[in-house]
């Protein structure tokens, strides 16, 4: 279910109602272990364009009401940021203690998952879910701590920011200049049983950052100057609804037949696929095949082109641009294959012709006499030229 929830009235606006099937992925949190005599737990995130919005104290304020109905709730982990109106909310709520974790001499603290499991509440409160966890966690990211508590039958409530969401990683640092790192795979987002949007406008936020709500005097100063411009603030709210309407979309399509824009013409299901070099660009392309293939509900394949079908044939520094671009597409659920041969463009389209493949993405190329072959205007066009009954979608390089 996707709810939009204004902080202007308070009021919560159904968006639509339907839920996706929650898949077991073991893979999804290492160290998780499925317990067969549990269900699994059901996931709510609450969503916004910025920081200061209402997330938190939104999800507090449910948690509250859960409690007065006889629920059994717990704060895992929340950051007030100094609020004073976050940290009352979070008054007479049960909250775990975080687990002290020493890395390279100081002290930090994190999420005690292991804690909560052996609590097991019914509902577990977790702030910031993009958070990327302490070297020495037993898992990297706060998002597989929440895969854990879901196994083992917690229901858990969280925040985030859309920023964090893979597939707009580009269009965000397009609108912002600012390239955020901490992102969620939106596979993880789309296995929520409801998304709600906290919602303010950006001139009430502005209000709240120069008030001092959000951050101190100086940091709010910062802010302004930066990522707290009035144009980049409608921008990514603009970016956060149509992410509610998609999200509406995607779960009723799952509850029904697919939507006029995704039944291809030609009657054949869309298949989307994206080649792979070491070319830095190739991260942007593969937010976009993946972003794209979502919403028409395609299968998506990432495929790199080598001559002995392995990478044993590149340098330290090439293999390791591959490997980072294959296990990148791999962390967005996208299947991936590298294929032998000497021809790249030959050797993808056959690879295309023989999967049924209906779109090639091809990242622009560069004029520029250093361009590597794999990228090169003529692999582009021969492409173009063999795969004359796949759509060529070539993806433009954004500059800064």
């Amino acid at each position: 279910m996707v709810e939009r929830t204004s902080e202007t009235t308070g009021a919560t606006e159904p968006g639509a109602a339907g839920q996706s099937e929650l898949q077991n992925s073991a893979s999804a949190a290492p160290g998780l272990r499925r317990n067969p005599e549990r269900h699994r737990g059901r996931l709510k995130i609450f969503m916004g364009y910025a920081a200061g919005v209402g997330k938190t104290y939104s999800m507090l304020e449910e948690g509250h009401v859960l409690k007065a109905q006889g629920v059994d709730v717990v704060i895992g982990y929340f950051e007030p940021h100094g609020r004073k109106d976050t940290i009352a909310k979070s008054e007479g709520l049960e909250i775990v203690p975080r687990k002290e974790v020493d890395y390279r001499g100081s002290v930090f603290e994190e999420m005690d998952t292991a804690a909560i499991v052996a609590r097991h509440p019914q509902v577990c409160l977790v702030d910031e879910f993009p958070h990327t966890n302490i070297p020495g966690c037993n898992r990297e990211k706060r998002w597989q701590d929440v895969q854990v508590l879901l196994e083992e039958g917690v229901d858990v409530l969280t925040t985030m920011n859309i920023q964090h969401l893979e597939s707009l990683n580009d269009q965000v640092w397009h609108i912002s200049g600012v390239r955020v790192r901490e992102t969620i795979p939106d596979w993880v987002v789309q296995q929520a049983d409801e998304v709600v949007m906290t919602d303010v406008t950006p001139r009430a936020l502005l209000h709240r950052l120069q008030r001092g709500v959000v951050y101190g005097k100086e940091k709010a100063d910062q802010a302004m100057q930066n990522f707290f411009r009035e144009q980049t603030l409608v921008a990514l709210r603009e970016l956060a609804l149509r992410q509610a309407a998609y999200e509406v979309e995607h779960r009723l399509g799952d509850a029904g037949a697919a939507s006029p824009a995704q039944q291809p013409l030609s009657g054949r299901l869309h298949k989307i696929l994206v080649l792979i070099t070491e070319d830095p660009e190739t991260a942007m392309l593969i937010r976009r095949a993946r972003r794209v293939s979502d919403f028409l509900s395609a299968e998506c394949f990432a495929v790199a082109v080598q001559p002995a079908g392995d990478l044993s044939g590149l340098s330290q520094k090439e293999r390791e641009a591959f490997e980072k671009h294959l296990n990148f597409a791999r962390n967005l659920h996208i299947e991936t294959r590298i294929i032998e041969g000497d021809d790249v463009a030959r050797a993808l389209v056959d690879f295309a012709h023989r999967n049924e493949i209906t779109q090639i993405f091809l990242a622009q190329p560069l004029e520029s006499k250093w361009v590597l072959p794999l990228i090169s205007r003529n692999l582009v066009k021969r492409v173009v030229e063999l795969a004359k009954d796949v759509q060529i979608v070539i993806v433009s390089r954004r500059m800064r």
